[in-house]
């Protein structure tokens, strides 16, 4: 009874969350009198800099420090992206950063899978698919509560995250595991769900990449993907979760650098430089009020068509608010004013997004910025991923997809093999060693591209006549280029092993790549390669938990 009260305390808390999720744009006298305040200090130069936000790191020594502090004292910039490093380096680069700007800074992170994403020391949540998997949006709220939870301990504003993203294309280079799957509905369910998580903690979430970077084979950071869809089809398909995230009160959305003839036919403009994707598709047709920010301006498929900074006054006219990393602030600044001059954009505009921005500023608290306190800094980011997310979540998601209902579950007292294929030491090969007394293999592709290590090793499993023997497919590439990684000794010896019915063949990583074991007898996706998973999966291996979950997307005909 207890633990259904908890249960249902809970979800009303995540219920009452959609109630305060516009609070980043909410008005009162203190909140006007301070946008007022702070906007009339500002030069025209520096409102148009308050729409940029440059990147930062934490690992870059002295001379990037330099670099970045003379841009915050010099433009007034809106906002730092910061990418490597660590988390205490950080937030001392955080707070000297803001004790030295004009106007508070709006730190931003790309944290789809929390600060772990692009800091050393912090344990990675989940990826999007192996949330995708369970069928707990419940789960899904708390992932993206402690990546809300992690930015604001650290002083971060933005997390550039969900990816609602339907990827619904196998080979696709960019988005992939980074999504929750290939279902519009779930898709959409989980990404408000994460959404808000992550808004809770009065940190603003960013949906992306609109208007759906899913179905592309070309990864916009090198070129610009083209999308031949109808408009009928994206508004059944990509549009879905950006429809359910607007409607549920997401802060803030990432246009992409997608081609679709269907929006806007004009050669190389991408949906995120585009007036029809951006003022009439979002803003209007979908009635976005938040805060529209572009993809990073410096990746080719925008640079490549637009040098020299003509990006950026491009992508305000398109009706987008801030400005991701444009390569020269001096040369955007410039182009916007340019733009002006030649009335394709108003300073009414630029105004309406600077008031904008200084609002949600205000309303995180940047009015009053304290520094940010490093005790305990490393635990607080940790913790709860540690102790109970993580096993939550790899519980909930590895997913049986064949079983001939011979092998599993394993039983004590059989003589059983592990091969670990990829790595020379595993948690799970322990675990199986502990409790089962495992004859344990390890195999590693060399570079000679022969099968003399994997013949060695099916010799020897012939030799010992194993009544099971289980495959662990470890530290392989989660995208899909050359095969994700997996070289032509690892797939021969799958295939050999996997010709016998007593076999378990288990990926730990991306599930796409389960397309190379689609005739194995028993075959499980585990989704990630840590510990955690591990772990869960020695409990079904034994027989000590059933797997719960569900593939998010196509593979081997299943899902």
């Amino acid at each position: 009874m207890i633990k259904k009260i908890l249960i249902a305390c809970f979800l009303i808390a995540i219920a009452n969350q959609t109630i305060h999720a516009q609070d980043f744009y909410k008005q009162n006298h203190s909140a006007r009198k301070w946008v007022r305040q702070q906007f009339r200090k500002l030069s025209d130069d520096e409102k148009i800099a308050q729409l940029i936000i440059i990147r930062a790191h934490s690992n870059l020594g002295a001379d990037h420090v330099q670099q970045v502090t003379d841009l915050i004292k010099k433009y007034n910039v809106g906002g730092l992206c910061f990418f490597q490093g660590g988390p205490i380096r950080q937030v001392g680069l955080t707070n000297f950063y803001q004790s030295i700007a004009k106007t508070p800074l709006m730190i931003c992170q790309d944290a789809e899978w929390g600060l772990g994403m692009r800091l050393d020391s912090i344990i990675n949540l989940p990826h999007e698919m192996m949330m995708g998997a369970t069928s707990n949006p419940t789960a899904v709220y708390q992932v993206g509560n402690a990546a809300g939870f992690q930015c604001k301990r650290i002083g971060v504003n933005v997390d550039f995250a969900p990816v609602v993203d339907v990827n619904n294309n196998p080979n696709n280079p960019v988005i992939n595991d980074r999504s929750f799957g290939e279902n519009k509905e779930k898709v959409a369910q989980f990404g408000v769900q994460y959404m808000k998580g992550i808004q809770a903690e009065n940190v603003l979430a960013c949906a992306k990449h609109f208007p759906g970077h899913g179905d592309v084979t070309v990864d916009s950071h090198l070129d610009l993907p083209v999308i031949n869809k109808s408009r009928a089809e994206l508004d059944s398909l990509e549009l879905y979760p950006f429809r359910e995230l607007i409607k549920a009160g997401v802060g803030s959305i990432m246009t992409a650098h997608l081609s679709i003839p269907s929006i806007d036919t004009t050669a190389h403009l991408a949906t995120s430089l585009s007036p029809k994707a951006v003022k009439v598709l979002l803003k209007e047709e979908l009635g976005f009020k938040g805060l529209s920010i572009t993809d990073g301006l410096e990746m080719k498929g925008i640079s490549k068509f637009f040098p020299d900074d003509e990006a950026s006054a491009q992508a305000l006219i398109a009706g987008n608010d801030m400005l991701l990393l444009p390569s020269n602030i001096e040369g955007a600044i410039k182009k916007v004013e340019q733009a002006i001059a030649d009335h394709k954009l108003s300073w009414k505009q630029i105004d309406r997004s600077v008031k904008k921005i200084l609002l949600v500023k205000y309303n995180m608290g940047l009015n009053n910025f304290e520094p940010v306190d490093t005790a305990h800094l490393i635990f607080d980011l940790n913790v709860e991923t540690i102790n109970y997310l993580k096993p939550l979540i790899a519980q909930e998601a590895i997913t049986l997809l064949k079983d001939n209902g011979t092998v599993l579950p394993l039983k004590s007292g059989k003589k059983i093999a592990y091969v670990a294929i990829g790595t020379t030491n595993t948690p799970l090969g322990k675990r199986l060693k502990k409790d089962l007394q495992t004859d344990n293999y390890f195999f590693v592709a060399d570079s000679t591209g022969t099968n003399d290590g994997a013949d060695k090793i099916l010799n020897q499993l012939k030799e010992k006549n194993y009544d099971a023997i289980v495959m662990g497919v470890h530290n392989y590439s989660r995208f899909p280029a050359n095969n994700y990684g997996l070289k032509s000794a690892t797939t021969y010896l799958l295939n050999q092993l996997q010709q016998q019915t007593n076999t378990v063949t288990l990926f730990f990583g991306n599930s796409y790549a389960l397309k190379v074991s689609c005739n194995a007898p028993n075959l499980l996706a585990c989704y990630e390669d840590d510990e955690y998973t591990q772990q869960a999966a020695a409990d079904i291996l034994e027989g000590k938990a059933s797997a719960k979950g569900k593939l998010p997307v196509t593979v081997c005909d299943v899902k």
